[in-house]
């Protein structure tokens, strides 16, 4: 039995990971899926002050009091990125596994948003200014960007659009601080938006990639939408279990 904390990526909270977290669990795991502060049952926390250094206090007090230990920690896009990392920075004793999900760790001074291209930064901040009051990222079209998603169930649609809350901006302009604690763990990579290949041929080009680049990482691809969790549940968690075995 393995112990997995699974953590969301923009916009979304634990219930986005039910379907994973079932199956994991049917396997006989413990399985901890966290809504990080303003996300999900707890969007009526998000604040303009909820920042990166939030959502990693979030995962660090998860594991301190439910004295989490040999932790196979799993981030979703911006959690990949960011927050996993420096949780494992900081607490490297009850990791035993980075899973980054469709994402990589970024390199210290590095905020989420300067990994997106020019024109969907200043996109991204108008809505923000326009639509979020200032301090909040509203969702994306969800039913839009479905319609290119093959057999996804109707369901699952209703319940992106009914329960995505917008995400609070500062989570995505602040930069990630690492000490390089975190760069010892094992890291598993399932890339969906792209194959292993064209991410090796990032790494060295791109500085964004660099970490991506040694030893310790392994890549699983699962072709098909940014969110596995949703066209790809079983799938997912299979590759998930096999991490910790």
């Amino acid at each position: 039995m393995a112990t997995y904390v699974l953590l969301p990526g923009f916009w979304l909270g634990a219930w986005a990971w039910r379907p994973v977290a079932d199956d994991l669990g049917g396997r006989g795991h413990d399985v901890h899926s966290l809504s990080l502060t303003g996300m999900g049952e707890r969007a009526h926390l998000a604040r303009p002050d909820t920042d990166l250094e939030t959502h990693i206090t979030d995962v660090l007090n998860l594991i301190h009091y439910a004295d989490l230990r040999d932790v196979v920690l799993v981030g979703h896009s911006y959690a990949g990125a960011v927050v996993i990392p420096s949780v494992a920075d900081r607490m490297p004793d009850r990791i035993s596994r980075l899973v980054f999900i469709d994402s990589g760790p970024l390199p210290d001074g590095m905020s989420h948003l300067e990994f997106a291209p020019p024109e969907e930064r200043s996109r991204d901040a108008e809505r923000v200014r326009t639509e979020g009051d200032g301090w909040r990222l509203p969702p994306p079209p969800w039913r839009q960007l479905a319609s290119e998603v093959p057999g996804l169930p109707d369901d699952t649609l209703e319940r992106l659009v009914r329960l995505s809350a917008p995400q609070p901006w500062a989570t995505a302009t602040t930069p990630v601080r690492l000490t390089g604690a975190w760069e010892k763990l094992p890291r598993l990579h399932v890339l969906c938006g792209f194959p292993a290949a064209e991410v090796r041929a990032r790494i060295g080009v791109v500085p964004a990639f660099r970490h991506m680049a040694t030893e310790s990482s392994a890549y699983r691809e699962l072709p098909g939408w940014h969110w596995p969790m949703f066209d790809w549940p079983g799938e997912l968690a299979a590759i998930l279990h096999d991490a910790a075995v």
